[in-house]
Order: structure tokens, then C-alpha cells, then sequence
């Protein structure tokens, strides 16, 4: 029982006036918030969050559930907010996480259901809402592919003309990302993220949403950190998910191989800056359980690369790191 959980079980005994009540750990992410689900004598549970607030910021969590929830989405609904202390309590969405019920029959339903909820969030988009994915944001978050999984985890020094041959790269990527529309962007739109729930999914860890490039968020969904799909589910659910936003009035882009464009260098973006931040989780926060999944996002850069010759420059550069990669390999 660390300082932080004292002082909680404190809070918690105060917000519920001396009900009767026993916590359990619910989950931990890749930040310094934790979860607990608070058992309360009525047979309820209810979700108490704890962000340290010298750590995390929760105004943006109560301001983006406050988002979701007015679309008609299955957000938390927050009960009491002490941002001072760092303290929610919120209504809880269960335990049946997408990534595991994924994985127990044909996954398309589930699928079918975040993206119907994500269109219905991007159609609710309003300008200055929230802060901008702009160019600098998309490329400090590049720039955590060399700086932590090239120099800290494979510890290697790029030589001048690798680093140009790869800020080339980035400056592709990033060209096509920022010529995108923009919409509201969840930014971690994943199977971990959803819950099965009767009103279906419901949507979590949502606090870091931002105004972004359309594409985001469907990328996020079927190129997973922790399950990876064959290529015919992740093309035909990308297509579902493009005739609903087109059915919708949202702007994608009218051809559907110019929309799988997008969604693959959206992806490539988004896998570059996640190699990176699974490496500063492990040496910086000491969180491990993270870059052992570096592999399958490296399975992810080769599947994009592979395609397209003007990423040819990055797989240049993967070949020259391979001796000092892990040598998984994931199959699409």
C-alpha cells in the first residue's frame, strides 16, 4: 500500500460518506495513471482513477469523456473529479476487454461496432476543440524512432548520411499525413482500449485525443500493438469503415486505394513513434512488458516499406540495423 493508494482509500472514504466498500487493481497503462474498481455493498462497481497530478494532467480525460459521451458514444461518465488531488471516480464499463473477446470467433462484428462509433466521432468534429496534430507534434513523435529504439535500445550511432537518408523519409511521411482532413483523432484507438459492453464498445483511455488527420484511428484499430490480422480482415474492415465515413459526409478521400494511401503512411507514422516509445518506457519510466512488442511493430514498418518506393531509404536503414534487432518476425 504505496502513499498514493492511502491516500485514495482516504479520498474514496470521504466521497462515499462511509459506504461499505473493497478496491480492487483494475489495470495500469503506459502512463502514471492506474485504475481500481471499487466494490461497493449494493453489488455496484465504480472505477476510482489515480493520476498523480505532477505527473498527469486529468483535465483532458473529463474534457474528452464529456466529448464522446455528447456523440452518443459509451465514454465513462464522471461521477467526481478532483484534478487538484488527482483523484476520479467514474462508472465502470467491465471487464471484457475487445483484445481478448477478439480473439474467440470471427472478429468482424467487434470490428464493425468500433467503427461505426468511430465514425459517429468523427462526425461530431469541431475546429479548436481540441489541440492540433500538427506538423511539429507528428514529427517529435517520429524523432522517437532514432532517438530512443535506434540510439538507446539497439545502441547504435547513425552516420550522418543515414540520418539524412532517414529525415528524407520523415519529410514523405509527414507530407502526406498533414495533407490529410482532419477530425477529431482518439490516438490510441485500439482493441485494448474498447470494451464489449451492451452499448457497444465502450471507448477508454481517450485523455491524449487531438484534431488530426482522418485516417488515424482506423489504422490504430487494425494494426494492433498486441494482436496482428491477416491482410484480408484489416483491408475489408478499412473498406467498411471507408463507406461508412463516405455514407456520412466525412471527407475521405473519394478512391479508396487513395484512402489506403493514407492509412498506410498514417500507420507507418504511428508504428515509428510507438518502436520509439516502447524503448523510452523500458529505460526511462522502467516499465517492461512494452518493448517486447517492438517486433510486430517492426513487422508493421517492413509491410509499409515494402510497398511503396519511396520508403526503399527505410528499409535501407532496417537492413543496416538488423544485426542489432530481435530477430521475431511477424507474418500479414
Amino acid at each position: 500500500m504505496d502513499d498514493r493508494f492511502r491516500a485514495l482509500d482516504a479520498w474514496l472514504r470521504a466521497q462515499l460518506a462511509g459506504e461499505p466498500f473493497r478496491v480492487e487493481r483494475a489495470s495500469a497503462d503506459a502512463s502514471f495513471r492506474r485504475y481500481f474498481r471499487v466494490f461497493l455493498d449494493d453489488g455496484r462497481t465504480i472505477i476510482a482513477m489515480d493520476a498523480p497530478p505532477d505527473r498527469e494532467n486529468s483535465a483532458p480525460f473529463v474534457h474528452v469523456a464529456g466529448l464522446l459521451r455528447q456523440a452518443g458514444l459509451n465514454a465513462p461518465e464522471i461521477l467526481v473529479a478532483d484534478l487538484e488531488q488527482g483523484f476520479l471516480l467514474v462508472t465502470d464499463l467491465g471487464n471484457r476487454l475487445y483484445l481478448r473477446e477478439l480473439q474467440k470467433g470471427d472478429p468482424r462484428p467487434l470490428f464493425a461496432d468500433a467503427t461505426t462509433a468511430l465514425v459517429r466521432w468523427q462526425s461530431v468534429t469541431r475546429p479548436g476543440v481540441l489541440p492540433e496534430y500538427d506538423e511539429g507534434k507528428l514529427r517529435r513523435e517520429l524523432c522517437l524512432f532514432p532517438d530512443w529504439y535506434v540510439a538507446r535500445h539497439l545502441g547504435v550511432t547513425l552516420s550522418a548520411a543515414q540520418r539524412e537518408s532517414l529525415e528524407g523519409v520523415f519529410r514523405k511521411i509527414l507530407a502526406r499525413n498533414l495533407a490529410e482532413p482532419r477530425v477529431y483523432v482518439h490516438r490510441d484507438f485500439m482493441p485494448r482500449n474498447l470494451m464489449v459492453c451492451e452499448a457497444n464498445p465502450g471507448i477508454l483511455d481517450f485523455q491524449d485525443a487531438v484534431h488530426g488527420p482522418i485516417s488515424y484511428d482506423v489504422a490504430c484499430l487494425y494494426r494492433d500493438a498486441y494482436l496482428s490480422w491477416d491482410e484480408e480482415i484489416v483491408l475489408d474492415g478499412t473498406i467498411r469503415y471507408w463507406e461508412k465515413a463516405r455514407a456520412a459526409g466525412l471527407p475521405v478521400r473519394s478512391d479508396f486505394a487513395d484512402f489506403w494511401w493514407d492509412v498506410e503512411w498514417m500507420g507507418l507514422q504511428r508504428h515509428l513513434k510507438v518502436a520509439g516509445i516502447f524503448a523510452r518506457l523500458y529505460y526511462r519510466d522502467g516499465k517492461t512488458g512494452y518493448v517486447e512488442d517492438t517486433p510486430r511493430f517492426l513487422g508493421y514498418i517492413r509491410h509499409a516499406v515494402s510497398r511503396y518506393d519511396e520508403l526503399a531509404p527505410l528499409g535501407h536503414l532496417l537492413d543496416a540495423l538488423e544485426g542489432n534487432a530481435p530477430k521475431v518476425r511477424y507474418s500479414f
